[in-house]
């Protein structure tokens, strides 16, 4: 059964993990827990104007493909979360997809990423890298037409395996 989660909610276990006994910073030792496959998907939001969005719809812009680009970034930043935030575990992903949809009520583009791994932590923070940086390389690619845009709405939208079960976020 999933969980919901609650505004302000910390979750099962209160207690910081990445902080020992004396206030440091530690990397936790997961050495000791099963390897289990898990799975998280994170979201975001990039908001632009119409003609910027029509613009990458069109495949015309200066840069190249937006989409394609942003697809690869995300992928890419998955694989390297251990690198860019501290006390992250490297992992072996095996899989790791970014889902980007254009929506012209926004308008603007919804980036959903998926990543997979089996091993004795979770892949939360490799999705949301992976969401962070395929919204930022789509304001990168356009930011010369459109200094406007504005990334919105990162979050986890749902986490699958280990010892905390599953999580889904309230829609």
């Amino acid at each position: 059964m999933a969980r919901k989660a609650k505004a302000g909610s910390k979750g099962p276990g209160t207690a910081l993990t990445h902080i020992d006994a004396k206030g440091e910073a530690r990397m936790v030792d997961v050495s000791t827990k099963p390897a289990t496959e898990r799975t998280a998907i994170a979201e975001g939001r990039v908001l632009m104007s119409k003609a910027t969005l029509a613009l990458i719809e069109s495949g015309q812009a200066k840069k190249g493909d937006v989409l394609a680009t942003a697809r690869i970034a995300g992928i890419m930043a998955a694989k390297r979360t251990s690198e860019l935030i501290p006390l992250c575990h490297p992992l072996a992903l095996t899989k790791v997809t970014i889902d980007i949809a254009t929506d012209r009520k926004l308008p603007g583009c919804i980036i959903r990423a998926s990543v997979k791994v089996t091993g004795p932590t979770g892949v939360e923070m490799e999705a949301l890298t992976a969401v962070s940086v395929a919204c930022l390389t789509i304001y990168d690619m356009v930011k010369a037409v459109d200094r406007g845009i504005r990334i919105e709405g990162i979050h986890l939208v749902e986490k699958i395996g280990g010892k905390s079960g599953h999580f889904r976020a309230d829609q």
